[in-house]
């Protein structure tokens, strides 16, 4: 059987910074309160004249450029987001049309946070089925363009944010094991998700007067959830692969927020120095999270090669996933 690997990430984060001092002018909240819920200090925000697309190309060209590939040999493309620049045509298009991957085919997903993991799972099946040679897995959000600023409990928490990784057939494997599963009894968009917009609810007046069209969230329960079943996924995948917690050199949980990494580490049972965590300097950019991180760890040496890394997601849906690669 044939075997994928990641040989190249790159990100792009937008220049302007939000602080909690800044939000402290918005929004009835304090940066005590943002730091003890959720350990965010500052989050990134894109430029008005911004798409999606436009962050996803910026991370896909570092990307490519980290592989040393050129763009033409991409054979596929595919865009997590739950923030995508239209409902059609797809951003992937966008992208492939900006990086001048003229010969892939391309289209989104969307599995909200957990969506970088559902590309790297896919990617990696594509590759193995001997149809594609190399893929490009973006996870790419512009979450202030849906949150609700007057909303205190939600606005704290996200940011924007993209980032891209070359998957690419392999002699030697690379992805060794990933999992992902859902529970659609979770699929209410009052729990976690936006409730109009779609069939459902479409676009009107009273949709948009009532901020139908912003990221609803009960945070209670959404911790319940993420922190139960992020080990439960990470787990699935270790044993997958016949190693061990002990075995892993770096682990990159959802950058959800402090509290949820915390429950993470303590139930995965690894030692918090080997947790990568940026959600204070980023806060939650959904499908981007773990991808901006794992770029992060490798550009700051804290992941080398031939490490052992341990991806763990979860997002709306209810979804969920974790990979395990080596560098």
């Amino acid at each position: 059987m044939r075997s994928s690997a990641l040989i190249g990430t790159g990100s792009y984060l937008p220049d302007k910074i939000l602080t909690n001092f800044d939000l402290e002018k918005m929004v009835d909240t304090s940066n005590e309160w943002i730091l003890k819920m959720t350990g965010i200090s500052e989050r990134r925000i894109a430029d008005e004249k911004m798409a999606t697309s436009d962050l996803g190309i910026r991370a896909a060209r570092r990307a490519i450029k980290s592989a040393d590939i050129d763009p033409l040999e991409i054979d596929m493309i595919i865009v997590s987001t739950a923030t995508p620049d239209s409902a059609f045509p797809s951003t992937a298009c966008s992208v492939q049309n900006g990086i001048g991957a003229k010969k892939a085919s391309s289209f989104d997903l969307s599995a909200a946070c957990s969506g970088f993991v559902y590309g790297l799972d896919l990617a990696d099946g594509m590759i193995k089925s001997s149809r594609y040679d190399t893929i490009l897995v973006i996870g790419a959000e512009i979450f202030s363009r849906i949150v609700n600023w007057e909303d205190r409990s939600t606005c704290v928490l996200f940011g924007d944010a993209a980032g891209a990784a070359i998957i690419q057939v392999s002699e030697e494997p690379g992805i060794l094991a990933s999992y992902c599963g859902a529970d659609g009894a979770y699929a209410d968009a009052n729990l976690l998700g936006i409730p109009a917009g779609g069939s459902r609810i479409p676009a009107n007046a009273a949709t948009i007067d009532q901020k139908l069209h912003t990221v609803k969230m009960r945070g209670q329960e959404v911790f319940k959830l993420a922190v139960r079943i992020m080990p439960e996924a990470a787990q699935k995948t270790l044993d997958a692969a016949g190693v061990s917690i002990d075995q892993i050199d770096l682990v990159i949980p959802h950058q959800a927020n402090s509290r949820i990494i915390e429950a993470v580490i303590d139930r995965i049972g690894i030692d918090p120095e080997k947790m990568y965590v940026n959600v204070n300097q980023y806060g939650n950019t959904s499908a981007a999270s773990v991808i901006v991180a794992l770029d992060e760890a490798i550009s700051e040496g804290q992941a080398k090669v031939g490490d052992l890394i341990l991806l763990t997601v979860f997002g709306a849906g209810l979804t969920w996933g974790s990979a395990l690669i080596r560098l």
